[in-house]
């Protein structure tokens, strides 16, 4: 399956010759990668359904490199749910493309690749999730949409921070 979305800022309309996009955004292919779904204490759970258990939810985005241009993104999610203390259902999903990242400029690519690329795999991923969370006979669990833009601000954070305090001796506390 091939599809291809470029993008240069511009809303609405179509774009004159002069405003054509500079890039393009190719997703050659998409796949799953893993998924797990475990339900520990069934039969239980799913009869003593009475109430929505606490779900947690988790989601990261991976790249590499596959070549000039070529990057392998992953888009993983989790969702633990659990009943008071008790599991109810744990499902997790590694979700994958290979996009080719065309004449973009080299500061536009991470947010090709770390943004716009999971936005793509998300309503994929969340059907799966859902699917796989119904067909363990539960309710389909149906993921709100993330902003992979704070996802990646926040790594881009994190990953800062690791930085600075590797440089620095960290303080010990003694008793």
């Amino acid at each position: 399956m091939s599809q291809t979305s470029s993008t240069n800022g511009a809303s609405g309309g179509a774009a004159s010759p002069a405003e054509a996009p500079g890039y393009q955004l190719i997703v050659n292919t998409q796949y799953l990668k893993d998924l797990s779904f475990e339900s520990p204490r069934a039969p239980q759970s799913l009869m003593n359904q009475r109430e929505a258990p606490e779900v947690n939810l988790t989601a990261d985005v991976k790249a590499r490199s596959l070549g000039p241009d070529v990057y392998e993104v992953v888009l993983t999610m989790g969702a633990n749910a659990r009943h008071k203390e008790d599991p109810v259902f744990v499902v997790e999903l590694s979700y994958a493309c290979v996009v080719t990242v065309k004449d973009a400029p080299a500061e536009l690519t991470p947010l090709l690749v770390f943004v716009e690329t999971p936005r793509l795999l998300f309503p994929f991923a969340r059907a799966i999730i859902a699917g796989a969370t119904r067909d363990g006979g539960f309710p389909p669990l149906l993921v709100n949409p993330i902003d992979f833009a704070e996802l990646l601000r926040r790594e881009h954070e994190r990953a800062l921070k690791e930085q600075e305090a590797g440089g620095v001796p960290q303080p010990t506390a003694q008793a």
